[in-house]
């Protein structure tokens, strides 16, 4: 097979930030991966000579694909059936190695975010551009991008956890919590939670799942308290932990022979969330995780 040529080899460089800005704006890496294949038959549709900045013309056309995606997505999520999680992205990195500290929560919050607000955000905060090429991308003066940024930081910053927890703690908490739901202790899953602790849990509509949030401790027992009782002829198991988009958390597969990831946002040695993926469009990661 010749070499890769010069345009090619470029692309191909830039392709693992660009699929990264892709899956940061749509929270899908399917979607992401399918811009930026797009993003790369538009760039070989180009006069490669006239561009003087290659890493600006990609972000601007990874981005304004997004913005496309974005439009047709918000329509589909007033559709979707349950709670909406971003698609689990299952971390093989070291704490001190992650690229970025976009937790889970953090997604949900850009989620609330209009899509320019998100770009402006992504962009600058994130990904280090200049605010005078976001404005130029997006379109816009750099005073109102500015505000946008400033707009979608504050919303980031209210999800941001004051104290994050430690990659070993983390990991002990979360072993801790299927040991105690598997085995029926709910005092030692009482123990585990936050007082105002929530359970999302997204399914799709294809699989079982809650529609709606669990909040509070009590309801939170009672739940996996009859879990429990209902899971002792065909118990969970434990197929490895993982880190999922900065939370620590582990795949399982539960009754009815449903694989799901789960992950835990922590706090001052207490659980405030867990996320539970169950949609089997969102876990083609998490599946080839779990077959290795």
């Amino acid at each position: 097979m010749p070499p890769p040529d010069g345009a090619t080899a470029l692309f191909e460089s830039h392709r693992p930030m660009l699929v990264r800005l892709a899956y940061r704006m749509l929270g899908s890496m399917a979607e992401a991966e399918d811009v930026v294949q797009d993003a790369w038959l538009r760039w070989q549709g180009m006069d490669q000579d006239n561009v003087h900045t290659p890493a600006a013309m990609l972000n601007r056309i990874v981005t304004n694909l997004c913005l496309d995606v974005m439009k047709s997505s918000r329509k589909q999520r007033e559709t979707y059936v349950g709670s909406w999680l971003p698609e689990p992205l299952i971390e093989t990195a070291t704490e001190d190695d992650r690229l970025d500290d976009l937790t889970l929560p953090l997604m949900l919050a850009l989620e609330r975010l209009s899509p320019l607000e998100r770009a402006a955000f992504l962009l600058h905060d994130v990904f280090d551009m200049p605010m005078d090429e976001i404005a130029a991308l997006l379109k816009r003066e750099p005073a109102a991008v500015r505000q946008l940024a400033a707009r979608a930081r504050t919303h980031v910053q209210e999800a941001k956890p004051r104290y994050p927890v430690a990659r070993e703690e983390g990991e002990q908490i979360v072993s801790a919590f299927f040991a105690a739901v598997n085995s029926g202790n709910m005092d030692a899953l009482q123990g585990l939670l936050a007082d105002n602790v929530v359970l999302q849990s997204d399914g799709g509509g294809k699989v079982r799942a809650w529609r709606n949030p669990i909040i509070g401790i009590d309801n939170m027992v009672r739940l996996f308290a009859g879990m429990f009782r209902k899971m002792t002829l065909q118990p969970a198991v434990y197929i490895r932990p993982v880190w999922i988009d900065g939370l620590p958390g582990y795949i399982s597969r539960e009754r009815d022979d449903v694989l799901q990831t789960n992950a835990f946002a922590i706090e001052n040695g207490k659980i405030t969330h867990i996320f539970i993926t169950r949609n089997p469009d969102k876990l083609g990661g998490a599946k080839a995780v779990a077959q290795d």
